[in-house]
């Protein structure tokens, strides 16, 4: 019988940097070295971590979504550490460190809540509170120096949601439409301005056109309190859910899709969507 292979003992000082914000900080200034990090993280920058930001943003809603806490508090940490490792690019450069950046959101924090860190009254409605939100926003946009109404809306937001928030700014100083019939019939407008260009302009108006509808489309759905990413994100999985139920009745007959045809899969589509409708999928 032999005896169980013992543990290397942890001779790396990061073992006693205590455990919490403070080790991940040291984690990162360590992998970003330049005498004995890692190669790879030593040569990202800004641009090159930034995907990775976004991605992990959207990996926090997914596992939100699904109601997976644990895969959720993970997730969490994924973010927090992209911006520890943009904040450490930046120290790199001599720009600013995390202990500014955190000091930054706190300082804002205070700044958009004199509700409850000053001396307004916290006895106020949702709704104002979102109000005060946005006029303090608005200022700190002059502050920066962004004067114009659209100014500031991030362009890596995913495009349904920068339409909306565009839009939404475009309202505030009257530029909308009235009420939803009047979009539904820019929608028909754009709708037919597409068919038109189908059939008879290049593919770089079909192109322009069809974002023109889209970018109506989203107007709709601001009109009628719909969300377009969010609605867009719950027809995808929808989409998902259904296409996977009629894979499976094919895989019962011992086929593929590829196997198939429309006729089949359609037929097959329309008994999933009764029974998606009924809860039954």
């Amino acid at each position: 019988m032999t005896d169980t292979p013992k543990t290397p003992p942890r001779t790396d000082p990061i073992h006693d940097v205590p455990e919490g914000i403070e080790q991940l900080l040291e984690i990162m200034r360590r992998l970003r070295d330049p005498e004995g990090g890692c190669p790879w993280d030593i040569e990202q920058d800004f641009a090159t971590i930034s995907p990775y930001t976004i991605e992990e943003a959207y990996e926090v809603d997914d596992a939100i979504a699904r109601g997976d806490m644990e895969d959720l508090k993970s997730e969490l940490g994924d973010l927090l550490f992209q911006s520890v490792f943009q904040a450490q690019i930046a120290a790199d450069k001599g720009l600013f460190d995390f202990d500014d950046v955190a000091k930054s959101i706190a300082a804002k924090m205070i700044s958009r809540h004199p509700h409850v860190f000053g001396d307004e009254s916290n006895q106020k409605s949702p709704e104002q509170q979102t109000i005060d939100w946005e006029r303090e926003k608005a200022a700190e946009r002059k502050r920066r120096g962004e004067t114009r109404v659209l100014d500031g809306v991030a362009m890596g937001l995913p495009a349904l949601m920068r339409a909306q928030k565009l839009q939404k700014r475009a309202a505030r100083v009257g530029f909308d439409w009235p009420d939803a019939s009047h979009v539904l019939d820019k929608i028909r407008e754009e709708a037919a301005e597409l068919e038109e260009a189908r059939d008879t302009l290049t593919q770089a108006e079909v192109f322009e056109e069809f974002g023109d509808l889209l970018f109506v489309v989203v107007n709709l759905g601001r009109h009628l309190g719909v969300d377009a990413e969010e609605a867009l994100r719950a027809t995808n999985a929808k989409f998902i859910r259904r296409f996977n139920a009629v894979e499976d009745r094919l895989a019962a007959k011992g086929k593929a899709p590829s196997d198939s045809d429309l006729a089949e899969m359609d037929a097959l589509w329309d008994a999933v969507k009764v029974e998606d409708k009924a809860g039954k999928l």
